[in-house]
This record gives C-alpha cells, structure tokens and sequence, in this order.
C-alpha cells in the first residue's frame, strides 16, 4: 500500500442501516477512492445520539437485520482491503437493530454478586456470536467506566457500577465472551466518563480529579484490561485538566492523556479508537475540514471513528504526519484485522438468505441473570404482607406505566387471585379516579416500569405520578416493584413508608417472571444495588 492507503485505514465512518440508495453509493465510492479501514453501523439518522436534539423521528423498519445483513455483503464486495466492521452493540444488536436478541444491561449485570459473574462472560459470548452471525467483527462495548455519579445523563446504567474492581472484573468477563467466539471488543471512555454530569453527545464534560485520584478509581478497570491485552481502548470527549496543565482540551485530542499517560505510563500498545468525531464536544472546534481528524491522529488515535471528512482527513494526516506513526497506527490496525480473521482471503460473507439467531438461548440466559440480579431493598415480610391481606380481599394489584396483561401480573394471577389497576397515560383526573378506585384496598402490590433508563425529567416518570404514589405509600401497606434503573428510587417520595421494596433492573418477560416467582415463594434476592442510592 502507498502511504495515502495506508491513512486510508485509520478511518471508519459512520454508516446507517436504513439509509437512502444515494447515501450507500456515497459510502462504497469512499470505499473504492480511499481504501478506508472499516465502518461502524447504527440505525439511522434520527437515532444518532447528536440528533436528539432535533426532535428527528425514528422511523423503525423490522426490515432492518435483512438490510444490514445485505449491506455488509455490498460493502465488503466493493473493497480492495477487507473492512473491520463494527457496531456499538453494548446490550445486543438490539440497541441497532429491530427483532434481535437483546441483553440486560450493564447495570443490571452488576447487580449480580461476583460468584455469578460467568453470566457477563455468557452475554459477550452470545452478543459475539450475534454480531458474528451478521458479518461484524468489532463490538465497541463494554464501559470500564465506574458509575460514581447519579446525575450522569448519558453513563448510568450503561456502566457494570461503581465499584472499581467489580467493574473491572465483569468488563473483562464481557471482552473474554466476545473474544473467544471471535469478535474484537473495546473498553471505553478512557480515562473515565462516570463521574460526570454532561453528556458528550452535546457538550464536553470536565474532569476535576487530579492523576492520583484517576489512578486510585477511574483508571483501574483500563490498567486490569491493559494487563490482560485488551483489543482496543476508545478515548472519551472529556476534558481532564489535571493532564493538561489546566486547559479543558477534550482527552480524544490530548497527546498529553493518549500518548504519556495510555501509552507511555500505563504501557499500552493496543489500537486506539477516539470516540465518534460528529459528537458536539468536539464536531464543532474546527472550521477547516479534516483539521479535527488531523489532530485526533496526532493525539495519538489510531482509529477516526464517525470521522465525516474522509477524503480532507486523509490529505491532512499525509501533509503532517511522520511516515514512522503512520506505520505504527497501521501495524495496529492491521494486527486487528488479523486476529478478526479477515486478511490473507479468510473473509466469509454472511448468508443473507437464513436468520442465526437463537432466542430461547437468549430467553434462558435473560432468566438466569433475572433470578440472580433481583436485589431486596427492603422487605416487612412481603409474601406475608401480601397473602395475609384478609383472605385477600384488602388487595389490589396496580400497573404503572403498563396495562394489567403484562408477565408480572399474569405469573401472579393463580396463586395471588385480586383486582388489578393500571395507569398508563393521561393527566392526574385520570390518576385522582384511580386513587378512589382503590380507596376499599388496604395493601398494594405495585409494579412500577420505569419509562426511560436515563435519568433525564426523572426518568421520565412524570409528577403527578410521583406524587400520587409518595400518597399510597403513606395510606397504605405497599409492596413496590421497581423494573428500571435503580436511581429511579431516589426520585419515589415517602419511599420510607413502603413495607417492601425490590428491585428489577429490567421490565424483560423474564425479569417480570421471576419477580412473581420471588413474591410467591419469597425466595433469596441474590443481588445487590451496584450504585449508591439514596432512596431513604
């Protein structure tokens, strides 16, 4: 390859699942002209997380795992070197992809206890082989991020949690699954988005802690995947002042984090990734194009992710760069490829004809993570509490935010017979009626499906939600079920006066399944809260 090929590698842009025919063709002419590295799929334009704020509606298309299936083939038919083909598939293909498996999320899997931890192996496995099944060979995923701030808009429940170690040990589970059926994985946002409170997508978050204190927490999961020869490490848009004698210079442009602290501190000599380019913390700081690809490589990233100026990039980098870092950004990038098993005319297309998936594995696998994951928060004799309701007739069962003929309440429905309530919309006329309706019960079992995982207008509950169940839980004996992220809690009033509390993580049928399986027997609640939260 000429050197211009070469550059050509360290770029991988953003591609769209259900994009128009002239969006594809622009995409394989970059293929062709400029012998680019790979490519990183998502869904479409609307959902690309700096689109949020346009309010661009998200069209679904169940067609989806087809197009990407096709999509793929195309693309690798018209390049002259095989591209590395990745995806952010941090929970399953289903974070991308319609009717695919999905997996619990990283919070939910760090709330089991560390003795079920070759269930997180079993999720990196099943994902891999899932993204193998499509043609991709490049998971961007898991976070080595520590969950060390509730008031993280964009980290929360995407991070295994907020012990150090634990997240350490569980990302490296994740990576060990992936990597064992074949798929490359990355840990990301060095040096560490947790403890933030911007989202990144839209604004550049600002660091305070000093080399020590990263060291001490943030550092130690990248340092454990470093010592244990992670694939990759994804540079996050955050500034750490710290590290850069006082300026807010976000890491992903930062020789000072990349090149002394990854590279020369912590000696790591795997593939860099910056994280995608069209993110507002960064899109926005250069008029000239391919300047902002030009300095991210001269940080020290090997691999441009959602870089959006191909052609002036690589003009750029072959102006500037030495022909030295130029091979040695390739060399990584090549050594990927190979161990993705992708050169050397080992590259096998997908069957674009047949659908590999297995969901009852992902159904089994779901339930084991469910019976393990469910945490007791706090429990006045629950199953007793419930069953001794005068034979029942005190007790109703209520819905929040789904209707009555949801998992939970139909496992209940034999052994636990009783009215069952639900709200789902509509303002507090609606609620008012509902609360006389259960003005005659006298115990409560409540199911509370928390609407959004992020923390954004309280996850989305709505307060007059809110306020009507701070109401319940002081007039009457409540059991509450939480299926959602458990910083929700902290935004339930009156939360003290419930008699029991448990908490689900997910609203999957299996979750809902062996939360009824837990009421009903009172069995062990093998989890504990990953994060902090003050819900008392």
């Amino acid at each position: 390859m000429t050197l211009e090929q070469k550059i050509g590698q360290f770029f991988f842009p953003a591609v769209f699942i259900n994009d128009t025919e002239e969006n594809i063709q622009a995409t394989e002419r970059l293929i062709k002209e400029y012998n680019i590295g790979g490519l990183t799929f998502f869904h479409s334009r609307a959902s690309a997380a700096t689109n949020y704020e346009t309010k661009k509606k998200v069209v679904l298309n169940d067609d989806s795992f087809q197009r990407l299936k096709e999509l793929i083939v195309r693309y690798q038919n018209c390049a002259t070197t095989p591209l590395l083909m990745s995806i952010d598939a941090e929970w399953g293909l289903a974070m991308r992809v319609e009717k695919t498996p999905q997996y619990p999320y990283a919070i939910t899997l760090g709330a089991l206890p560390e003795s079920e931890k070759h269930l997180v192996y079993e999720v990196g496995k099943q994902i891999g082989l899932d993204l193998k099944s499509v043609g991709i060979h490049y998971n961007l995923a898991p976070l080595a991020d520590i969950n060390n701030n509730p008031n993280n808009p964009v980290i929360g429940y995407r991070s295994f949690g907020q012990n150090k170690e634990k997240v350490a040990d569980f990302a490296l589970e994740y990576l060990r699954g992936m990597n064992d059926v074949g798929i490359l994985g990355c840990l990301k946002h060095f040096p560490g988005h947790g403890n933030t409170n911007v989202d990144s997508h839209l604004g550049l978050p600002v660091l305070k802690e000093t080399l020590e204190e990263l060291l001490a927490n943030e550092l130690v999961p990248f340092i454990k995947g470093i010592e244990n020869n992670v694939d990759s490490i994804m540079i996050g848009h955050l500034a750490v002042p710290a590290l850069n004698e006082g300026k807010d210079t976000s890491a992903t442009l930062s020789k000072s984090v990349i090149e002394t602290l990854l590279r020369k501190q912590l000696g790591y000599d795997g593939l860099v990734i910056s994280d995608a380019l069209n993110m507002h913390s960064v899109s926005k700081l250069y008029d000239k194009k391919g300047q902002l690809e030009w300095e991210a490589f001269n940080a020290g990233n090997d691999v441009l992710c959602f870089a959006e100026n191909v052609p002036e990039g690589i003009q750029e980098i072959l102006k500037n760069a030495t022909p030295e870092r130029i091979e040695a950004s390739f060399q990584r990038i090549w050594k990927c490829k190979q161990k993705a098993g992708i050169l050397d005319g080992n590259l096998s297309l997908s069957d674009t004809s047949t659908n590999h998936f297995n969901f009852e594995t992902t159904s089994k696998l779901n339930l084991k993570i469910a019976q393990n994951c469910i945490t007791k928060i706090k429990d006045t004799h629950n199953t007793i509490t419930v069953f001794d309701a005068k034979n029942r007739e005190d007790l109703a069962k209520i819905s929040i935010y789904k209707n009555t003929d949801n998992v939970f309440f139909k496992s209940l429905t034999n052994a636990l017979p009783s009215p069952e309530f639900s709200y789902e919309t509509g303002g507090e006329s609606v609620l008012n009626e509902l609360e006389k309706k259960l003005n005659r019960f006298d115990t409560l079992v409540i199911s509370l499906f928390v609407p959004k995982a992020k923390p954004l207008n309280n996850f989305d509950i709505k307060n007059s939600v809110l306020h009507f169940l701070g109401n319940l839980l002081t007039i009457k004996k409540c059991v509450l079920y939480v299926f959602g992220n458990p910083y929700a809690l902290q935004v339930i009033p009156n939360l003290e006066h419930a008699l029991g509390i448990i908490e689900i993580y997910q609203d999957f049928p299996e979750f809902q399944e062996a939360a009824a399986e837990q009421l009903l027997e009172n069995t062990k609640c093998e989890g504990t809260l990953p994060v902090e939260v003050n819900y008392l």
